[in-house]
C-alpha cells in the first residue's frame, strides 16, 4: 500500500495550536464541537522533532480526552512538536456521551490498523496511519482506559529500554505480547517506539489524573526514551493468555448463579485485576456447557484451556496460580473483546 498517496480530507478534521476559546468550557463541550476524528498539532520548542499520542480510539474511554483537553486549556509549550489523534469521535458522541465503545454494528477501531482497511473504521485507521507516516514521530503513545476497574499498566509488542522508559511515564507494569490484532500499538513494527497505556477504569478519577500527569511528563521532557531518566523500575510480564467467550454464550454478574447463563462471575470480579489467584480460589460458575464456551489463546494462536482453567462442582478455578488482568464487568465488552488476560503468578507466559 502506498500510504503517502492516501487523502485524508474527507475523513479527518485538523486543529493547529488551538486557543482556549475554541476548546469549550469542558471536555464534554469540546467533544460536542468535534465533528470528525481529529488531528491536533501543537508546536514545540524543538521544531525538529515530533511525538505522537492517540486517544479515544474507544468512545467509552475518556481519560485521554480529559487529560488532553486540560493540557490544551493550560496552553503548555511542549518540548517538541506534538501530534494528537482523536479517533473514536463518532461513538463517543452517541448519547449517553462517552458510553459506546464503538458504533452500533460498527467495528472496533483498535482492530483496524492493518490492511485491508475496510469500512468506516478502516478508513479512519488508514488516515491516522498516513498522519503518523508523514509526521515521522520519534515515539507514539495510545492512551486507553481498562475495560474494568483496576491498576494502570502498559502494553507493547517490543521490550527494550525505550519502551520501558515510555511506560514509566505512567505506570510500572508493562505487558509484552506477540499477539497481533490490528491494534495501533503494532505501529512499533515501523521502528517507532510505541506503547499502549491503560490508565485504569473509565469511571476512576485516579485514572483521569494519571493520564494527565503522564501526558505532562510526555510533553515536557526533552528526552522520554532514556530508561536512565525513568521515574521507577518497570515490571515486565510477557505473552499473556487471552481468554475469550464464545459469541453465542451468555454471561451474568451475580453473587450466585441463576442457572440461566453459561458463565457467571461475581459483581466484584474486577478486584482480581493484577492479583494472584490460586488453584483453590473460584473465579465463578459455568453452566451445562462447561468450559466449551471459552477459549484460551496464546500469542502464537495456540489454544490450551487445560493449563489455564478447570471446573470442579460447577465452579471455575485456575488450573495453576495465575495473575489476571483486564477483567471486566461489562458483558458487552466481555463478549465483543475478551473476558480477561492471564500469565503465571510468577509473571511468565502460561504457554
Amino acid at each position: 500500500m502506498d500510504i503517502v498517496a492516501v487523502s485524508n480530507s474527507n475523513v479527518l478534521d485538523y486543529l493547529n495550536d488551538p486557543s482556549p476559546r475554541t476548546l469549550g468550557r469542558s471536555a464534554l463541550e469540546w467533544l460536542d464541537q468535534l465533528q470528525k476524528p481529529t488531528i491536533i498539532r501543537v508546536a514545540g520548542r524543538d521544531r525538529s522533532r515530533t511525538r505522537a499520542m492517540a486517544t479515544l480510539l474507544h468512545g467509552n474511554e475518556p481519560s485521554g480526552l480529559l487529560a488532553l483537553h486540560r493540557w490544551l486549556l493550560e496552553q503548555h509549550t511542549p518540548a517538541v512538536n506534538m501530534l494528537f489523534l482523536l479517533g473514536g469521535i463518532y461513538p463517543a458522541k452517541i448519547p449517553p456521551t462517552l458510553s459506546w465503545r464503538q458504533l452500533p454494528d460498527g467495528r472496533d477501531l483498535n482492530r483496524c490498523f492493518k490492511e485491508p482497511f475496510e469500512g468506516e473504521e478502516g478508513a479512519i485507521a488508514r488516515a491516522m496511519l498516513v498522519e503518523l507516516h508523514n509526521a515521522k514521530p520519534e515515539c507514539l503513545l495510545d492512551v486507553h482506559n481498562t475495560s474494568g476497574s483496576g491498576p494502570a499498566f502498559a502494553v507493547s509488542i517490543t521490550n527494550d529500554a525505550a519502551h520501558q522508559a515510555l511506560t514509566s511515564l505512567f505506570t510500572d507494569r508493562l505487558i509484552i505480547t506477540d499477539l497481533r490484532l490490528g491494534a495501533l500499538m503494532e505501529y512499533s513494527e515501523q521502528e517507532v517506539p510505541t506503547v499502549t497505556i491503560e490508565c485504569g477504569g473509565s469511571q476512576d478519577e485516579q485514572a483521569h489524573e494519571l493520564a494527565y500527569e503522564g501526558l505532562v511528563r510526555y510533553c515536557s521532557r526533552p528526552d522520554v526514551l532514556s530508561l536512565e531518566k525513568a521515574d521507577w523500575d518497570v515490571t515486565v510480564l510477557r505473552n499473556p493468555i487471552r481468554v475469550e467467550l464464545a459469541p453465542e454464550a451468555t454471561i451474568e454478574y451475580r453473587l450466585e448463579p441463576t442457572g440461566h447463563a453459561d458463565l457467571t462471575f461475581p459483581p466484584d470480579i474486577e478486584h482480581r485485576n493484577f492479583g494472584i489467584v490460586s488453584p483453590d480460589e473460584p473465579l465463578g460458575w459455568v453452566g451445562k456447557k462447561g468450559l466449551g464456551i471459552l477459549t484460551a489463546i496464546g500469542h502464537n494462536r495456540k489454544e490450551n484451556m487445560t493449563q489455564v482453567l478447570q471446573v470442579r462442582d460447577g465452579k471455575i478455578y485456575p488450573a495453576q496460580a495465575l495473575r489476571t488482568f483486564m477483567i471486566t464487568t461489562n458483558p458487552v465488552i466481555a463478549k465483543s473483546d475478551c473476558l480477561f488476560y492471564a500469565v503465571k503468578a510468577t509473571g511468565e507466559p502460561i504457554f
